[in-house]
């Protein structure tokens, strides 16, 4: 259920960034529409080229997702994958170069400490869009600030943030950014789903000595 829901999610902020959702949003309701005519126009998901930084269980939720739309789908990470299809980078810039979106899904911490920097934000540029669904650590945020005021970098759509819950108040006026307060897997379906394992798991760890769903980094506990 949380990997569907924080898929869902990507696809929401892609879909949300590309068409500029929140912007047209507002020149509805600011009247604009009826002032000014017709809204400027946007950009289709359909056929873009979206590299996945991470291709983990979500990563490959939204691999599946992103195919309805045609998109074809690349991806990094430490090693490749061989029982996936889709192409392998070993070079994170490389990858940003051949690409219209890229999502970060990957786990946060110091191993992947501002991995999207600087020069993978400008080799995916200006007509590129990136979307953080993982870590706000993942993303160098105040160059990633730069090049959108700069316009080396088209647009974000970020769940995720370096100082949670404080947001860079340049990114909050920016149109061509969509912000959500880290909610990608925050929906009633999947708390409840998430607090069933819970007790499914203490039931059958007390009940047969071993967990449903044990957690690599507590198997001496056993």
């Amino acid at each position: 259920m949380l990997n569907d829901d924080v898929a869902n999610t990507t696809i929401l902020l892609i879909l949300a960034t590309m068409r500029r959702l929140v912007e047209q949003d507002r020149y509805l309701r600011d009247g604009r529409w009826v002032k000014e005519g017709n809204a400027p126009l946007t950009r289709s998901i359909a056929g873009k080229v979206v590299g996945i930084v991470g291709l983990g269980r979500i990563g490959e939720a939204i691999a599946h997702k992103l195919s309805v739309f045609n998109c074809q789908t690349v991806y990094h990470s430490r090693n490749p994958k061989p029982q996936v299809d889709h192409t392998y980078y070993g070079n994170l810039v490389e990858m940003a170069q051949d690409c219209d979106i890229l999502i970060a899904i990957t786990p946060g911490g110091p191993a992947t400490n501002k991995l999207i920097n600087r020069a993978v934000i400008e080799a995916l540029g200006p007509e590129g869009t990136l979307i953080n669904v993982a870590r706000g650590s993942v993303v160098d945020e105040t160059e990633l600030v730069s090049a959108l005021e700069d316009g080396r970098l088209g647009a974000a759509g970020l769940d995720v943030f370096e100082d949670e819950p404080n947001v860079p108040n340049a990114l909050i006026g920016m149109d061509n950014v969509v912000l959500t307060p880290h909610v990608a897997s925050a929906t009633w379906e999947t708390r409840q789903a998430m607090s069933d394992l819970v007790v499914e798991n203490l039931v059958t760890y007390f009940g047969k000595g071993a967990a449903v769903s044990p957690v690599p980094e507590c198997a001496d506990l056993n």
